[in-house]
């Protein structure tokens, strides 16, 4: 199992590997450190400081090419020793990003020569109190990309289910999904087999068009608008310029539309280089703007709308008019008796007024079902066009037969079915315009997280000595990596970045879910979206466009829509032999029978339900994770940083000597401050509570030394500081008393971490350090048995301390002592015995568990591993989510289950009456236009809907 999870974690550095991991080795969830190194730093490692606003263009020339390193780390037992060694190489200058490792004992690094080394790094690293060896190894490609595609023309699940399987026949896709709802495509292939626009032209060859949303690769791109005096020579000009800058990779333009869409790499060039290039090329007789498409879908959805609504509105001016002639002038006498009058032989003015009127409704406005229907023949499958456009025909051309025979002849009463025609194609649009309606509300959380970024934003210009000599305010899309940009109090946060000047309180609550504002000042990340509270920010521009945290919240949201749930694969292969089953019957059997809301009723939901979970903060990964959640009986717990808080806080401190408390965390503090692990963070943190002023500087600190898993030693005002474990203690031969051994035995009973303090060489104190537990953690596991779901908790910690948080929160089934490969065990263990197991974690030690669990479940502020592992993530790291999680895909696939029992009811309930069933006794028939009312799509599209309305099941207090 430990080769197992070597090869997981392996499998991110190298690109290939899982599903899970194929996105892991070096993009973090939210933005960490700066892209660029800073624009002062200098290569050596005596400079360090400089100014932090200086313009990034002054080190351009020196720039080289990314490097990879990995380097074999040992020592390390837990996330938080990855998480200092993580932190500490990320503060070095010239660092891209950095992934650890726990289980492999590795760190890779991704860093620009010109500004730190792999020696630098290294030691850097030791200092942490660690051992590194750098490790040559080269890193592989990234060749598996994931493609969007929207395609226009699908109207029902026929449609959708060709261009899956026209893109899964296709070599080098190893997936495709398309999803009717959202009218998109995702494929997953390999760049060095097939290419984008082939996968384009193969879904074009199905009869659809589609429009390339993104390739997948690592780089941007920009529609621009060009207004002014445009020939081809001017084009070309332009064209040419662009290509000339670094960075651009690809360039077409649209004359007509005066448009220019341009792909590029976000680390060499931006948008307002563009801009500038374009307008300098044409000697400022153009000028360039962002394209006025903020959102292509959404244009494309109202553009539809649109055309539905007026083919409406135009097909009731003609069908009115059938309508009353056919069914309410014949019961009015003189009006009857004017309708009936003849004009050619037994043929009637009523009849070729409706004959008149039904035509442009067929031929006209009901072109695009022809269309349909013809694209669906001709690759050989039948869909709702095919349907519409048989019923209609059958309709229409048998009432022309009938009115022409009643013109020749002078016995033959015509019948005609004009109105039927007609009404059908009006009832049909209307439906279709309502389900179109529906649908754009199923988006609603896409548009909601989109609108959280500003739309302008205030960067500052510098001179070349680095000094602010003005601000402009720009599109916040135009802003480019390395802009400084900044945020006035009340203002939101135009990009992801770090902070080079002021301080603030930032409130990220609609990122992270976390309700209070978290204090920034010169170093911190920021995210782009949340609001700064007081005080003016200056920052860094680092990820910009589609590497921001808020456009990848937004990927994820958009694939867990693309994704089936596997309930659905019933609605798929029923609609697949639906419509041809069913050809043989009547006009009102054809239309009642297609299968539209069948192939709506998972998706719909799946859509509801993942934005709802979005906007509370929990991130669904799809149907599959949805459906599996239902399902869970019981749920395994990571403690550490799932059950409990994840910080260490020292929560009592024993005295054995008699000195001021004050005195003897000075001493401590001064010592500790030099170490990385977390212990020594929470002790320094407790020790500035002893005093009023906010950066309090420690008494200096000579011949430090860290010993990685046992403790530090200092020389402080001539006093020699020894702070550790008992094992440390007593490797240095200092004498640990009885009473010292009671309180240390006392502590862990307690589910505490005893540190023992000695000073010139006599143990002095004892300071005890604990994890706390969450808040509510007891109420959730109180809740989750209400619900028949067993909790175990499984944790790495000792059994003394395990037991004790066990017997705090209320769990009985308590794993210690257990590796990350023994977590993976239990719960397939678990599986076994039959129960549908979901595991709750944080930590890159928890993702073996999180992958093998029905599903895995990531606390929000835990690992990037992790994370990606996970079926859900949990941004708010509340524990009262879970709870939330279970409830909502219980909740959901109930709506499923009864869209399914309208639709499959609707039709086979509609499609005996359409056929004639109940004629012989009750001489009802069910017309055709009443059986196209589309009710069942609409209704399975609004029940699905009602998921907006969800509330969490229980709402605990803080």
């Amino acid at each position: 199992m430990a080769a197992s999870s070597r090869a997981l974690f392996l499998s991110c550095f190298h690109g290939g590997g899982s599903e899970v991991s194929r996105r892991l080795a070096l993009r973090p969830r939210y933005p960490s450190m700066p892209r660029r190194p800073r624009s002062t730093a200098v290569v050596g490692e005596g400079d360090g400081g400089g100014d932090l606003e200086a313009p990034a263009g002054s080190v351009a020339a020196e720039e080289e090419e990314e490097k990879v390193a990995v380097f074999a780390v040992s020592g390390m037992t837990c996330a938080a020793c990855a998480g200092s060694v993580e932190k500490a190489v990320k503060r070095l200058p010239g660092i891209h990003d950095a992934a650890v490792d726990v289980l492999g004992g590795r760190a890779q690094v991704v860093f620009y020569p010109a500004f730190v080394s792999e020696e630098k790094i290294r030691e850097t690293i030791e200092d942490v109190g660690f051992e590194a060896a750098l490790i040559n190894e080269e890193v592989k490609e990234k060749n598996i990309l994931v493609c969007r595609l929207h395609i226009k023309g699908m109207t029902c699940t026929s449609c959708s289910s060709t261009v899956e399987y026209a893109l899964q026949a296709f070599p080098g896709v190893q997936r495709a999904s398309v999803a009717l709802a959202i009218e998109e495509a995702e494929i997953r292939y390999d760049r060095r087999i097939v290419s984008a626009s082939q996968l384009i032209h193969a879904v074009e060859e199905t009869g659809f068009e589609a429009i390339l949303v993104t390739t997948g690769e690592d780089r941007s791109r920009i529609d621009l608008k060009m207004d002014g005096i445009l020939n081809e020579r001017s084009m070309v000009i332009v064209k040419s310029s662009i290509e000339a800058l670094p960075g651009v990779e690809e360039i077409k333009m649209d004359i007509e539309l005066q448009k220019i869409t341009v792909s590029y790499k976000p680390d060499q060039t931006g948008p307002r280089d563009l801009i500038k290039v374009i307008e300098s090329a044409t000697s400022g007789h153009v000028t360039a703007s962002i394209y006025p498409e903020a959102d292509g879908r959404q244009q494309h959805r109202n553009g539809e709308i649109k055309r539905y609504k007026q083919s409406f509105l135009w097909s009731l001016i003609f069908t009115v008019p059938v309508f009353l002639t056919s069914m309410v002038f014949m019961y009015i006498p003189l009006l009857k008796d004017g309708l009936d009058k003849k004009v050619v032989h037994m043929m009637s003015i009523g009849e070729l007024l409706r004959w008149i009127l039904s035509t442009p409704v067929q031929f006209v406005i009901g072109r695009k079902f022809y269309t349909g229907a013809y694209k669906a023949m001709s690759r050989g499958s039948a869909n709702m066009d095919v349907l519409i456009a048989l019923g209609t025909n059958t309709a229409y051309f048998y009432s022309v037969y009938s009115v022409l025979r009643a013109a020749s002849s002078d016995n033959y009463m015509a019948t005609d079915f004009f109105e039927t025609s007609s009404m059908l194609i009006s009832f049909i649009l209307l439906g279709k315009y309502l389900e179109i309606l529906a649908k754009g509300k199923t988006s609603e959380a896409i548009a909601k997280l989109m609108d959280l970024a500003p739309e302008t934003a205030t960067i500052l210009m510098h001179d070349h000595e680095g000094n602010v000599v003005g601000e402009k305010e720009i599109d916040s899309r135009l802003i480019q990596k390395n802009d400084v940009i900044k945020v006035v109090p009340g203002g939101k946060v135009a990009s992801d970045g770090f902070v080079i000047w002021g301080q603030s309180h930032v409130n990220e609550s609609m990122i992270t879910g976390e309700s209070q504002p978290v204090a920034k000042r010169k170093g911190d990340t920021v995210i782009g979206g949340t609001v700064n509270e007081n005080g003016v920010l200056h920052i860094r521009a680092t990820f910009v466009g589609s590497e921001s945290a808020l456009a990848q919240i937004v990927r994820l949201v958009e694939s867990a829509q693309m994704a089936k749930a596997p309930v659905q694969k019933f609605a798929d292969q029923i609609s697949r032999v639906f419509v041809p089953v069913l050809f043989q019957f009547g006009i009102s059997v054809m239309v009642i029978a297609c299968p539209c809301a069948l192939g709506l009723a998972t998706p719909t939901a799946v859509m509801v339900a993942t934005g709802v979970g979005a906007s509370q903060g929990i991130l669904i990964k799809g149907g599959q994770a949805l459906e599996s959640a239902q399902k869970v009986d019981c749920i395994v717990f990571d403690k550490t940083g799932t059950l409990t808080v994840g910080k260490p806080v020292v929560v009592n401190t024993r005295l054995l000597k008699n000195m001021v408390l004050r005195e003897f965390y000075d001493y401590i503090a001064a010592a500790e401050v030099n170490s990385e692990h977390p212990l020594a963070k929470a002790i320094v943190e407790h020790a500035k509570n002893f005093h009023s002023e906010e950066n309090h500087i420690w008494p200096e600190a000579s011949d430090f030394i860290s010993v990685a898993g046992h403790g530090v030693k200092a020389k402080v005002s001539d006093k020699s500081i020894i702070v550790g474990n008992k094992s440390f203690m007593l490797s240095l031969d200092i004498d640990i008393p009885m009473e010292a051994s009671e309180i240390l035995m006392e502590e862990e009973e307690k589910a505490r971490t005893g540190i023992i303090v000695a000073m010139d060489q006599e143990l002095v104190g004892i300071i005890s350090v604990s994890d706390p537990i969450k808040p509510n953690a007891g109420d959730v596991i109180s809740y989750l048995k209400s619900m028949n779901v067993e909790s175990i908790m499984v944790t790495g910690d000792n059994w003394g301390t395990a037991n004790a948080i066990g017997k705090e929160i209320g769990i009985q089934n308590i794993i210690a002592e257990a590796k990350p490969e023994q977590k993976s065990e239990k719960v397939k263990e678990l599986q076994l015995s039959g129960k549908t197991v979901a595991m709750v974690g944080d930590g890159i030690n928890d993702s073996p568990a999180l992958v093998s669990a029905d599903v895995g479940l990531a606390i929000g502020a835990g690992t990037d591993v992790a994370i990606e592992a996970a079926d859900i993530v949990l941004m708010k790291s509340n524990l009262e989510d879970v709870i939330t999680a279970i409830d909502l895909s219980r909740k959901t696939l109930f709506r499923i289950r009864m869209n399914y029992v309208w639709a499959l009811g609707y039709n086979i309930i509609g499609i005996p009456i359409a056929a004639g069933v109940l004629f012989p006794s009750s001489r009802f028939r069910l017309p055709p236009w009443v059986a196209a009312m589309a009710a069942s799509s609409v209704s399975v599209v609004c029940w699905s809907l009602l998921l907006r309305y969800y509330k969490s099941p229980k709402k605990f207090g803080n």
